[in-house]
């Protein structure tokens, strides 16, 4: 079995709620996808996958369908889970014959043991020989390159698309931790439904989240951003366009962003007087999509009065710190959950 082992890799796996991506041991991040999969329900044939599987979205007829399988971080449809983890890994695969020796995957904070448990089984289904679990902020202040293993705090505040992970970091692990139901995807509901609700306009998610993406700040700016909505008229049912302009998409984020800003609070207030006086120095970093968000950065210091730093690249952070315990799995083996063992029952 030892010399099979040679011919296998090791793959680290950020499975997140709107975008999965894979890090193959010296390789580097092969596969960067939304979190989608789309399915005949005629035939139950899975027909795309990642960003093909997205471009379908709120665009088929009633057979098809679009889905996706993790909501707030927490699978919620394990056997296409299962499906979207394997199409990912095949292409991970090409060229290797014996499939993957390990495989690290990042969970939130907070799971129960029940929802761990189904991310390691869909992830040995998927083909892994063994599966790790490590916390999300704790591989994402690895990938900002924080210096988690020293005895100092290290804010982290991963803002992704169904959950907020903020924590305070310190040798090796979170000594305070928050799970936030509130992140990139919840942005978007509060944007369609304000269109609705202001301007009698009904939009898809992929319009909200365009919205967000191009004209959306969590602060006001000094420029002017605008962008034209199209849409269907809540009263005529007719085709309609119109201007939105920044303040409206930022009045339409406030409160989401003010539960973000309440919690960074009360994972500050909650950590060791030593740490939080660390913090001063070191600031607070953001990782994730939602740290693009323009302006969030200020908000976050404004409210907390300490440095906040965008993380280079923070969308890839996650999987740059997985590829960190990919590469050299046995320097990093203490920041792991223990892999999954089969029940022994003494009878």
């Amino acid at each position: 079995m030892r010399g099979l082992y040679q011919f296998m890799r090791d793959v680290g796996i950020d499975l997140g709620t709107a975008n999965s991506l894979i890090y193959l041991r010296n390789r580097g991040i092969i596969v960067n996808e939304p979190s989608c999969a789309a399915i005949n329900r005629k035939t139950n044939q899975i027909l795309a996958v990642g960003d093909d599987a997205k471009k379908m979205l709120n665009r088929t007829p009633p057979h098809i369908g679009v889905v996706r399988p993790l909501v707030g971080g927490v699978i919620s449809d394990f056997e296409m889970t299962q499906e979207l983890l394997r199409q990912f890994l095949k292409r991970v695969s090409h060229g290797l014959s014996f499939g993957f020796r390990r495989g690290i995957l990042a969970i939130p904070n907070n799971l129960t043991e029940v929802e761990r448990k189904s991310i390691e089984d869909v992830a040995l289904n998927a083909g892994c020989g063994k599966v790790y679990l490590v916390e999300a902020p704790v591989v994402a202040a690895m990938g900002a390159g924080l210096p988690i293993e020293r005895p100092t705090a290290s804010l982290i505040v991963d803002v992704g698309g169904g959950t907020t992970d903020i924590a305070v970091i310190s040798m090796g692990g979170p000594v305070v931790s928050r799970t936030l139901k509130v992140a990139g995807d919840k942005l978007n509901d509060d944007i369609a439904r304000f269109i609705k609700e202001e301007f009698g306009l009904i939009i898809g998610e992929p319009t909200a989240e365009l919205a967000k993406i191009e004209a959306g700040s969590a602060v006001p700016l000094d420029g002017r951003l605008e962008i034209a909505l199209r849409g269907r008229d809540q009263s005529t049912g007719l085709p309609k366009e119109i201007l939105v302009k920044n303040n409206h998409l930022r009045a339409a984020m406030a409160r989401s962003l003010g539960i973000i800003t309440d919690a960074v609070r009360d994972v500050i207030a909650g950590t060791p007087p030593e740490l939080v006086g660390d913090m001063l120095k070191q600031g607070v970093y953001l990782c994730g999509g939602g740290a693009l968000l323009r302006g969030l950065d200020r908000l976050i210091e404004k409210e907390t009065s300490i440095v906040a730093t965008v993380a280079d690249d923070p969308l890839t952070c996650v999987a740059r710190g997985l590829g960190r315990i990919v590469d050299d799995f046995e320097a990093h083996r203490d920041l792991l959950d223990n892999p999954l063992k089969p029940l022994v029952i003494n009878l």
